[in-house]
């Protein structure tokens, strides 16, 4: 079992203030939420107009399912906003299913 966790960081070019930029946001995370079923939400950069950083994070069953979820939300990102993604990193966290608590 894979843990994935994903910092997404846009560019809103046209944003004049926060309410702006909150609008984008908001948006861009329901979809995400409702599309992926996944956990999205602003992690930093609160307080600039013009830039967001989104963090995600899912379960994946094995590498493969993990690294194609993270490419359809990338293409996702990319395509579904009228901000410009301006960086994305990721990382996968292995756990044992073997461990018993």
């Amino acid at each position: 079992m894979l843990v994935v966790a994903a910092i997404f960081e846009i560019h809103i070019e046209y944003a004049q203030s926060l309410k702006e930029k909150r609008m984008v946001v908001k948006s861009l995370r329901e979809k995400l939420r409702s599309r992926f079923e996944i956990a999205a939400n602003e992690v930093a950069l609160q307080d600039v107009h013009q830039r967001a950083r989104l963090a995600i994070c899912f379960i994946a069953h094995d590498n493969a399912n993990a690294d194609a979820n993270l490419d359809k939300i990338h293409s996702f990102v990319e395509s579904n906003t009228d901000a410009v993604l301006a960086g994305w990193t990721s990382e996968k966290l292995e756990f044992d299913e073997e461990i018993a608590f």
